[in-house]
């Protein structure tokens, strides 16, 4: 497998697991919890996948061919208004995810190299992608975080829960030895 394949295939990995964290996230959380804010200068889990969809779509849509930043999106709406019920928040959710799961499995080894631009300026797709997974990173981390507030001690562990390291430790190598 060549080195580009090898990257498009991470990073659809990458993004696949980073999108499982946020919907983990907000399966924990009702509605009116998606719309919590935790402070004045924050934004609620809604307006995150707001934000995060409009861009997925911007960036992903054309990706090869126009600039990331379409002239149809209007950013600054992403940060006002609220979904009118959590169906429709995570419709908005999967939307977005799903244009950029397509554009990723429809892009060739030899693409990884050619330039695109991202509101004018020149980008590798490698650099593009890599922009996007840091991006996404944030936002998800964020909303980890604002349901980790709300929820307090209910919050379902989405990884190793605390003081659980060393038996996962010896779970995972007892399922490798297994395997041997």
């Amino acid at each position: 497998m060549s080195i580009a394949k090898q990257f498009l295939s991470n990073c659809l990995k990458e993004f696949k697991g980073i999108k499982k964290l946020g919907d983990r996230s907000m399966d924990q959380l009702n509605y009116k919890e998606l719309h919590f804010q935790p402070s004045s200068e924050s934004n609620s889990i809604s307006i995150i996948v707001k934000h995060l969809s409009g861009n997925m779509i911007s960036r992903w849509t054309d990706f090869l061919t126009t600039d990331g930043e379409k002239p149809w999106r209007d950013r600054d709406v992403e940060f006002e208004g609220i979904y009118q019920s959590k169906d429709e928040l995570l419709a908005d959710w999967n939307k977005g995810w799903n244009v950029v799961f397509n554009t990723l499995e429809s892009l060739h080894e030899e693409d990884v190299l050619k330039t695109i631009k991202i509101r004018g300026e020149d980008h590798t797709v490698l650099q593009a992608i890599h922009r996007q997974i840091s991006h996404y990173g944030n936002h998800i981390g964020q909303i980890v975080y604002i349901a980790k507030l709300i929820k307090n001690d209910e919050f379902k562990s989405l990884s190793i829960p605390k003081g659980k390291s060393q038996e996962f430790l010896e779970y995972k190598l007892n399922e490798t030895n297994k395997k041997s």
